[in-house]
């Protein structure tokens, strides 16, 4: 996996630590994967609240990663793009149980998750100014047909549960995360809605609920009835 997804390789995937500092050098350069840089402005979070709205349909773009489409009537996967090159250029997953890795190069891996699986996608840039990005979505993947949003480097999109801007917004939905791991949770496995409430709360400049396990049995009998 090198290191980018639920490894310590890289420091800043699936850690248990709330120390989290910008991305720095690593001390493993040999681990790290790398595209050129992108220096797109670093925009804060917009005080946005997610609404039902979405701006595409699975299944109404064509494929991207041929060789890496679901085959033989299997479920459509969605396809995340991670690269790599330290110090400029820095995309992680905080969390996330992909189905499926592709390797392009040393530099460049795509991860694949079912329907209804959640991830969280960080991707941080730089350029000789300083930082010009630091973003977190938290995305659940879209089954053929659902409606979907468009995520830079996920193909197709997926449904946006939580999205922030700006390294201080970033740190502080880790914490956030953390908090829910150390309660004994999967953030992969927690209630969809309560990203949801994370994203507005956070964008309302006010303090999340704690996830608590009365909260978390409850999805957990709803999602049993639904299947």
């Amino acid at each position: 996996m090198f290191g980018l997804s639920g490894t310590h390789a890289l420091g800043r995937s699936g850690t248990e630590s709330s120390d989290y500092r910008e991305p720095e050098s690593s001390p493993n350069p040999q681990k790290y994967w790398a595209a050129a840089p992108l220096n797109y402005p670093n925009k804060e979070s917009s005080r946005f609240l997610l609404t039902a709205q979405r701006l595409c349909t699975a299944g109404a773009l064509p494929p991207v990663l041929g060789s890496a489409c679901a085959e033989h009537g299997d479920p459509p996967l969605t396809h995340v793009k991670l690269v790599w090159q330290q110090g400029i250029r820095e995309d992680w997953l905080r969390f996330g149980k992909p189905v499926a890795e592709r390797i392009l190069d040393r530099r460049t891996r795509i991860e694949s998750y079912a329907p209804g699986q959640v991830f969280a996608l960080v991707r941080w840039a730089s350029n000789d100014y300083g930082t010009v990005r630091s973003s977190l979505d938290i995305v659940r993947a879209v089954a053929s047909g659902e409606a979907f949003t468009t995520v830079p480097q996920v193909d197709p999109g997926g449904e946006i549960l939580l999205s922030v801007r700006g390294w201080p917004k970033v740190r502080q939905t880790f914490e956030l995360i953390d908090a829910i791991e150390q309660a004994g949770h999967d953030p992969c496995e927690i209630a969809p809605d309560h990203w949801r409430h994370m994203h507005n709360r956070l964008a309302a400049g006010m303090l999340p609920r704690i996830y608590g396990k009365d909260r978390h049995h409850a999805w957990l009998r709803r999602r049993k009835l639904k299947s």
